[in-house]
Parts: C-alpha cells; sequence; structure tokens
C-alpha cells in the first residue's frame, strides 16, 4: 500500500480531513491504517464481558476454583470464528445482520430473529442496571440515585450523532478493564493450580445440575446473539471495505484474547473464596468479601469495574438493538446522524435504557438470579442465530470469494453442534430436576 493510498483509506473510514499529510513511513502508514479500523471487534468482545459475565466468571471461580479455565481457553477460538464470519457479511454487505436474515430468509424468520434479540437484549439490559445498583449501592449510594445517573449517562454517549466519537468512548472504557488482570495478580493464585485448571476436567463433584447450568451460563455470557447482531452494523456504520478486512480480523482477534484473559481473571477472583471457603450472593457481596483478604483496592476496584462493565455492556447491547430495529423498519439507524435525522433509531435505544432502569427500581427484585438465568437464556438463543449466520456465509451469491471455506464450515457446524447438545441437556435438566444430582 503506497502513501497516497494510506491518505486515502484514512479518509474513507471518517479519520482524516481531506488534504490531510500524506504518512511517508510504510510501518507508521500501517500503523495509522489499522488503528483507524481498531474499534469494532475491541468493543464487541469486552463488552460481552459485562454485568453478567462478571457475575457468571467470578461464580465459577467462587463455586469450582479453577477447574473451568479449560473451558474459556475452548471457547477463545470459538469467539473468534463467529465474530469474524459477521465482519465478513458486514462488510461485504454494508447491512446488518437483522436485515440480511429479512433479506434472505423472509418476513418469518426475520421478525423471529429480531423479536427473540429484542426480548433477549432487553432482559440483559436489565441485568446491567441491576448490576449498576448493587455496585454503587455497595459504595453506598442509592439505587434511585444512581440508576437515573446511569440511565442519562448512557443517553448522553449515543445521541452525540458522531460514530467515532461514540466509539472514542467505549474503547477507553474498554481499556479499563485492564483493571481485572491487576486484581487477579494481586490475588495470587497457585500456579499448579492455574496449569491445572487449563487441563480439560469434570470438577469434582462430578456432573451436577448446578455444573450443566453454570456452564451453559458461562457459554452464553461468552458468546451471546447480540455480538453477531452489533459487529456487524457497526462495521457497516463504519463503512469498513474488504481492503480493511485482515485488519479489522486482527481487531476481532486481539479482542477475543482480551475478553478470554479478563474472564479467566475475573475467575481467579473467583478462586480467592473458593480458598476460605467463603459463600456469597453477588458481585457486590463479593468485592465486601474480598476487601479484609486483598485491601480496599481490590474491594472498590471490583465495584467500580463492575459499573464499567455495566455501562459498557448496556450501551453496545441497546445499540445492537436500536440498529437492528431501525435496518428492519427502513428507519435511518446511524450513529453518523443526529437525532433530527434518525429519530425512531434512538427512541428504540432511549426508551429500551428507561424501561430497563425503572424496572431495576422496583423493590425486592431478584437481582442476582435474574443476571444469571438471562445468561442462560442466551446460551439456549445462540444456536439458531448461529444456524441463520451459517446460511448467510455460504451464500457464494452475496459474498463470492469471501464467503466460507470448507474449514469455516467445519468448525461452525461443530460448535453449533456443542450448542445445541448444552441447550438440550438444560431443557431436559428443567423438565426433569432429579436427572442431574443436586450440587
Amino acid at each position: 500500500m503506497n502513501v497516497e493510498q494510506t491518505a486515502v483509506n484514512l479518509r474513507a473510514v471518517g479519520a482524516a480531513p481531506p488534504g490531510a499529510r500524506a504518512v511517508r513511513s510504510r510501518t507508521l502508514a500501517r500503523i495509522l491504517s489499522f488503528l483507524m479500523v481498531f474499534g469494532p471487534g475491541l468493543i464487541v468482545m469486552v463488552a460481552d464481558n459485562d454485568a453478567g459475565a462478571v457475575s457468571t466468571y467470578t461464580q465459577a471461580g467462587a463455586q469450582y476454583g479453577l477447574q473451568l479455565l479449560w473451558l474459556l481457553l475452548l471457547l477463545l477460538p470459538v469467539t473468534y470464528f463467529v465474530q469474524e464470519m459477521v465482519v465478513r457479511l458486514g462488510i461485504a454487505t454494508g447491512r446488518g445482520c437483522a436485515a440480511m436474515i429479512y433479506q434472505r430468509f423472509g418476513k418469518w424468520w426475520g421478525r423471529f430473529s429480531l423479536w427473540d434479540l429484542e426480548l433477549l437484549n432487553f432482559l440483559t439490559l436489565v441485568t446491567e442496571f441491576a448490576a449498576i445498583k448493587l455496585a454503587l449501592g455497595a459504595l453506598g449510594i442509592a439505587g434511585v440515585v444512581s440508576v437515573p445517573i446511569a440511565a442519562a449517562t448512557l443517553i448522553i454517549m449515543v445521541v452525540t450523532g458522531s460514530y467515532l466519537r461514540w466509539e472514542r468512548i467505549a474503547v477507553a472504557l474498554c481499556v479499563l478493564n485492564l483493571g481485572w488482570i491487576v486484581i487477579a495478580m494481586q490475588s495470587r493464585p497457585a500456579p499448579e493450580a492455574v496449569v491445572s485448571g487449563l487441563l480439560p476436567q469434570v470438577p469434582a463433584g462430578g456432573i451436577t445440575g448446578s455444573l450443566v447450568f453454570l456452564v451453559v451460563a458461562i457459554v452464553g455470557t461468552t458468546i451471546a446473539p447480540w455480538q453477531l447482531f452489533f459487529q456487524q452494523s457497526c462495521v457497516a456504520d463504519k463503512r469498513l471495505r474488504f481492503k480493511d478486512l485482515n485488519r479489522e480480523r486482527l481487531d476481532t482477534f486481539l479482542g477475543a484474547a482480551f475478553t478470554i484473559t479478563n474472564a479467566a481473571c475475573m475467575m481467579i477472583v473467583g478462586y480467592v473464596l473458593y480458598t476460605h471457603n467463603l459463600p456469597y450472593e453477588d458481585p457486590a457481596q463479593m468485592a465486601g468479601l474480598l476487601g479484609p483478604l486483598l485491601g480496599s483496592f481490590a474491594k472498590y476496584g471490583i465495584l467500580l469495574l463492575m459499573v464499567n462493565a455495566a455501562v459498557l455492556g448496556a450501551a453496545t447491547i441497546t445499540l445492537a438493538s436500536a440498529w437492528a430495529f431501525g435496518e428492519v423498519m427502513g428507519w435511518p439507524h446511524s450513529l453518523q446522524k443526529p437525532v433530527r435525522e434518525a429519530p425512531g433509531f434512538y427512541a428504540v435505544y432511549i426508551v429500551a435504557i428507561v424501561a430497563a432502569a425503572a424496572i431495576v427500581l422496583i423493590p425486592n427484585a431478584p437481582l442476582q438470579l435474574i443476571i444469571v438465568g438471562v445468561q442462560v437464556l442466551a446460551g439456549l438463543m445462540l444456536p439458531s442465530a448461529i444456524i441463520l449466520l451459517q446460511l448467510l456465509l455460504n451464500d457464494r451469491e452475496l459474498l463470492g470469494d469471501f464467503a466460507n471455506k470448507r474449514w469455516n464450515n467445519w468448525i461452525n457446524w461443530t460448535v453449533i453442534a456443542v450448542l445445541f447438545v448444552l441447550s438440550a441437556i438444560l431443557a431436559v435438566q428443567v423438565l426433569v430436576p432429579g436427572l442431574f444430582p443436586a450440587g
């Protein structure tokens, strides 16, 4: 890529104004080109480590120690391959996942996938506000104060009329997740326990109902249906092209690696309570129990990281809903447009935020049960979403040479089969509660 092409490419993604000076260093040009594409992959991956993920991963560590670390290692390539598909589809079509399902499979499947997504996203959004209420409540801030402020912040983040401005804010929130690595290092887990946890195993106590529930929850929170819709719409809104494909693949891989690393760190933090045999009901209570063990930095750090995760998760999940709804309805649906030019798109976002915040303020709502339960629901709904995506990625009329290769299909159908098995096991567990031992 020559110097002139670099300047054109940077302007193509809205990063450089016309007349910008050319970069004469080839290495610097490549770095700048990557940075202009960088964003959607990192955001979608890190945002998936939202409030529900914090609860699920830390609970896995507190309940089973590090015996489920290997599951995260297995999910790293799976997460990347699934999201890489939506990158190709978004670049090839310039449209979001919801619009493509509606176009290629008809109104019935389009509406089915849309309303499934909207329901799951809204329930997940409720869990984000639940986490904000729990975390800031532990810091002495009442929910009637913290939840409305969080809702207002989320609305202000989005109604800027600038995709790049929103992306910069989201990337900054992603970087704050480095705090999980710091706290995990502070907890000093036994190296032999970490190494042992990376080896496939069934935790002590065998296959129990709680283990099955937690495994499905981990899969559901690591690969969530909203991610497919969000990243494809994000790629389309950022107007990436096939020349950006490899750079966006790298963005997605780095995001996946960072997310899995953070998930492992959350599990390690929960492992501290496992070693001390300290039960807890929610991550906010967990932070309080870790205070005497790891110090005030860990306690307050976990609470603030919970809020950060919830804010980032709420923004991305609700944007996925607004993008999908706008695509199907044929409304203007871009963060590049101000509110007056895309009123329906922003209205969906704002109404979802306000409604979810209101639900969380209902007294005595079972917040922790909702948080974990939504992750399981995501695991149950994921197979159908990936099947539709898989069929789209095999449409050579649509993608040409960028359609799935044979090895892509082997990987994807294997992932789908495993997800169906997990979903079936969970369904059987619900129908026949005594199938697995209690535990």
